[in-house]
This record gives structure tokens, sequence and C-alpha cells, in this order.
């Protein structure tokens, strides 16, 4: 763990992903439909937030890292709220538009603190509607010190080899928070960060510490990464790296209210750290730190330097 944060404002980073909204409908429920055995919720507030890749972006502009996001939208009024609010977190958006599909919109509906049900309007974009991501990609390369690549499986990173080849040409380490189980589009990276069960669904059941790391490092080898990093809930984090000893990371959660969106974080903070030239050891410390940190607050949401800073201090 380091002693002390980097100066994340030195740190220059791209995230390309699926960007999207979040939507949360807050109310109270006092009583059960008479037509359905369900809460009936009196939606009293309406909350927009960026989710997905926007999520990471905005958890590393929260660090005072300079960011830039790639990504698809529609041409539709959730794309307008999303531009909007990510650009009021100082994210520099190269967002293209895709007018045949709606901007991906995630709602949820939330009593008591509590989410009663989500609500997903989304179609996968077309490969066509991705033509223009790379050049977007490579044309906000320049003067940069990291990439992430932020998949949840939308279709934005249809070509996430060809994303990766272009970063490494240009000298840049390259984080992924990958999605499915071909793990094989993800090639050359520098470090991926799936969680247990991602992890689990490549390589099989792992029936005790030693198959995590002998399956773990032997997926690290094939894909050519310099570190694999297994997210593990309360377990903390497993961070495999090329001729160096495994390292175990415990969780640093206090209270685990909601994990939505945590891997957001640990992929942008582990991103700004190596922007910022840390070791990868230092920037995955930062990274579990920060998730420690998000999971005590609801929905998708952003950790500051200052929060960080003393949670670090703290311990």
């Amino acid at each position: 763990m380091p002693t002390s944060l980097p100066d994340f404002s030195t740190g220059r980073l791209v995230i390309v992903g699926d960007v999207m909204l979040d939507r949360y409908w807050h109310g109270s429920t006092t009583r059960i439909s008479p037509e359905a055995p369900v809460p009936v919720v009196k939606v009293e507030n309406d909350e927009f937030r960026a989710g997905g890749a926007g999520n990471v972006a905005l958890n590393a502009a929260s660090l005072g890292a300079l960011t830039t996001l790639v990504g698809l939208i529609g041409r539709d009024e959730a794309g307008r709220l999303l531009r909007e609010r990510l650009e009021a977190g100082q994210v520099v958006c190269h967002l293209l538009e895709a007018p045949q599909h709606p901007t991906i919109t995630k709602l949820r509906i939330i009593s008591r603190h509590q989410q009663l049900i989500r609500l997903d309007f989304e179609d996968n974009f077309a490969v066509l509607e991705c033509a223009g991501i790379e050049q977007a990609f490579e044309g906000a390369l320049a003067n940069r010190g990291a990439v992430v690549l932020s998949d949840y499986g939308k279709g934005t990173l249809a070509q996430a080899g060809s994303l990766i080849r272009v970063a490494r040409e240009h000298g840049l380490p390259v984080v992924v928070d990958p999605k499915g189980t071909d793990f094989g589009r993800y090639c050359g990276a520098t470090v991926i960060t799936p969680n247990m069960s991602e992890f689990e669904a490549v390589v099989g059941h792992c029936k005790d510490e030693a198959t995590v790391r002998e399956r773990g490092e032997a997926l690290r080898q094939a894909l050519g990464l310099q570190a694999l990093l297994i997210t593990r809930s309360e377990r903390g984090m497993t961070l495999l790296q090329q001729d160096q000893a495994a390292l175990d990371l415990p969780t640093r959660a206090r209270d685990v209210f909601d994990v939505t969106g945590a891997g957001d974080t640990v992929v942008a903070v582990l991103g700004a750290g190596l922007a910022c030239g840390l070791p990868m050891a230092q920037a995955t410390a930062l990274a579990n730190l920060a998730a420690g940190i998000v999971v005590g607050k609801l929905g998708t949401a952003t950790v500051s330097r200052e929060e960080l800073a003393g949670a670090l201090a703290a311990g």
C-alpha cells in the first residue's frame, strides 16, 4: 500500500466502452396494490447518474485525473442528460450518436433505500454503428498515460482487440473490465479485472486457493497479460503478475450497502494510478481501498480524492 496518494492531476486517462444512463425513481411505499401482490411506490424524486463506462469516467475525473470518454449514445433525451452529467463532472466527451438505437438506460425503483425492480431500455449497438469508435479512440490517445476498456457487452467494444493493439502501439497500459466468456478478445491488454464468477465461468470452478492461482496464472499467460486481477467481493482481491508472487488484498469495506458500480470504481482507480506511473501492486491497493468506500453508497457512485486520502490515512 502506498503511504500517500499520487498527484492524480498528472494522470491522463482515456476510457472507452458502453456508456449508459442510470435513472432512479425514489418514493415511499405504504400499501400493496389491489391489482396484484406488489407494493405501490409513490414516486417523489427522479434522479439521473452516468452508468457503465460513464461511471468509470466520473470516478477517474473525481480523483482529479484528466479523463476522456469515448462511447455511443442515442439521439434522444437520455443521451443529452448523460452528456450533461458527464461534462458537469469534468469529463471530456467523445460520444458518437447512433440514431437507430436508444441510449442505454437502466431505471431502478427505490423505496426505503431498497431497490424493488430494475427496468432496462436498450438494444445492442450494431457493428456498423461502432465503426467510428476506433477512429475517435485513436484520436484521443495523444499525450495520455493509460487506457481503460469498460465492457458491458452492449456492442461498443466489438473491436476490442483492435483498440488494445492501437493503445499498445502508443505504449499505453490497458486496463480491461471484461464481459462474457470470450476473454481471448482481450489478448495483449496489460491487465483484466474479472470478478470471481466471471473468472470461474472461463476457467471452471476453483475448489481452493491453489486452483485459483494455477488457473489464473495459466489464463494470464494464455492472454499475454502483464497481470490478472480477480475481484472477490468479501474476500478482497487477488493480483497475479508476471514473475512475481501472488498478492492477496483483503477487503477494505466497512459497511456494504450496494455493490452496484464497484467494478467501475476499481478499473477507474487502477487506470488512474497507472496513468500516474504507479506500479501495478500500488495502483491495485488503491483500487481495493476505493472499492471498500463505494460499496457503502447507494447506486452508481464515485470516490473523491479526499475520501480516498482519508481511508488511506485511517489505515
